[in-house]
């Protein structure tokens, strides 16, 4: 009875949406509160509100867990910081750490079920604007989904709103795989149905088919499918809306936002913020700053060192990437700055990758020297790769790690690669697949009795 009574309060207060009109507004709404997706979803802008609800959901969360689920089991960073940064460093992980919830991701999922349902309604007519609030909805759905798989494996798969106490609360787990295979659907209908560009900055911040195409290069990498990595990936880099930006500007990128090298960024203010200062760069108290091998793995002359991280302190404990060089603000604040989730630099390299699994070095090299040479360090063949690196797919991943620092991508880049456990076991021991995933947080199995605890945990 404790489970229906909680459950029941869900479903009154499940859908809290932002209504607001335009890309300077798209922040700075109160949210509205408290009703139903069937008493809501009344007009063409209640749709627009409810898509735009899904975005500020996505804010919180992104706002820690970039760096918690994306860098902090990584090589890249350390800490002394107590809590998750040193448990996720440690591999000491905990089904009662911050980082085990996914409170968050099933709120954003919760949103985008809504907007999925009730915005068809909304048109007499199917439109292209109703298609295209969906294919919004959808790609959120299904970054979500996304991460939700890459941090835990199996997780409930739920694609219908909860409005009625007759309807099945307690979702057990669904095989990972099934759920990857909803996020190609969502994607693949998104990469039609979405807008090729917004207005103004919200290009940037709202998924367009660009931003589609690109996280499904993601996903097919993480799946191995890389003829279908590579086909996504040209659909990219074929769109004139993203171009490598010139070094001088690459700082821009992060500190501005809104770059042309940006294909999807999660948009923040003065009122919603994140936490990006605190975790990488207030001084010596930022929860990770840059790891000894990390400053090591740079090649002479890259001239995105000194734009990374603190070059003039022989102790580094300063990442100023996400600030600008020479960033030097000791104040806790959040930041306002966006966060960059998805750009250009990250689609070529895998697109590369890809065509190292399918022994087309040639197209790889390619690829992979267009951002060597945007770093001013020396092209490679494949001769090259191999003597510097081991191999060209090393090569690859080694230039993931220097441009794509700090982004969210390490950890997953190790684990999607099979290098998790050669790189991280001389680290803190990890030595156990099982152990790749996250626990489920107590608060999820304690609401939930259909829930398992992930294997490793239990």
């Amino acid at each position: 009875m404790r489970h229906i009574k909680f459950y029941k309060k869900v479903i009154t207060g499940v859908l809290i949406l932002f209504a607001f009109s335009c890309s300077d507004d798209l922040l700075d709404k109160d949210p509205v509160s408290s009703f139903s997706g069937q008493g809501f979803y009344k007009t063409p802008s209640d749709a627009q509100a409810g898509v735009y609800g899904i975005y500020d959901a996505l804010q919180s969360t992104c706002r820690v867990n970039i760096a918690y689920w994306g860098e902090g089991r990584a090589d890249a960073v350390s800490t002394n910081h107590s809590g998750d940064p040193v448990a996720l460093k440690q591999n000491a992980l905990s089904q009662s750490m911050t980082s085990a919830r996914w409170n968050n991701i099933y709120e954003t999922i919760s949103r985008a079920n809504y907007a999925i349902k009730y915005i068809p309604t909304v048109f007499e007519t199917e439109s292209e604007l109703s298609l295209q609030l969906v294919g919004q909805a959808k790609a959120l759905r299904a970054l979500s989904y996304f991460y939700a798989v890459r941090v835990w494996g199996d997780v409930p798969l739920i694609t219908e709103p909860y409005e009625s106490v007759q309807q099945e609360f307690f979702i057990p787990k669904t095989n990972k795989e099934l759920v990857l295979d909803k996020i190609v659907e969502d994607l693949v209908f998104a990469s039609t149905h979405c807008k090729e560009n917004h207005s103004g900055d919200k290009t940037r911040i709202l998924f367009t088919t660009g931003a589609a195409n690109a996280l499904l290069t993601q996903v097919y990498m993480w799946r191995k499918q890389y003829g279908e990595a590579i086909e996504a990936a040209e659909k990219v880099l074929d769109n004139t809306l993203y171009a490598l930006v010139p070094i001088n500007d690459w700082s821009k990128i992060f500190t501005s936002g809104y770059s042309n090298e940006s294909i999807f960024e999660v948009g923040y203010n003065e009122t919603q913020t994140n936490a990006l200062r605190v975790l990488y760069a207030l001084g010596s108290d930022s929860d990770y700053f840059p790891s000894a091998s990390f400053k090591d793995a740079f090649e002479a002359g890259d001239l995105r060192k000194d734009l990374i991280y603190d070059t003039t302190n022989a102790n580094p404990k300063k990442i100023w990437k996400f600030f600008g060089q020479g960033f030097n603000d000791e104040s806790p604040d959040p930041s306002d700055n966006n966060i960059v989730l998805i750009r250009l630099a990250d689609i070529i390299l895998l697109k590369a990758e890809a065509h190292a699994k399918l022994n087309n070095p040639d197209e790889a090299l390619k690829l992979l020297n267009l951002i060597r040479k945007r770093a001013d360090i020396p092209e490679l063949d494949e001769a090259q790769a191999a003597t510097l690196y081991g191999d060209l797919e090393a090569a690859i991943l080694h230039e993931r790690l220097i441009e794509l620092a700090f982004e969210g991508h390490r950890w997953f880049d190790l684990v999607r690669t099979g290098k998790a456990i050669t790189v991280m076991n001389p680290i803190n021991g990890l030595s156990d697949e099982a152990n790749f995933v996250w626990p489920i947080h107590e608060d999820a199995l304690n609401r939930n009795p259909n829930l398992e605890q992930n294997n490793f945990y239990k």
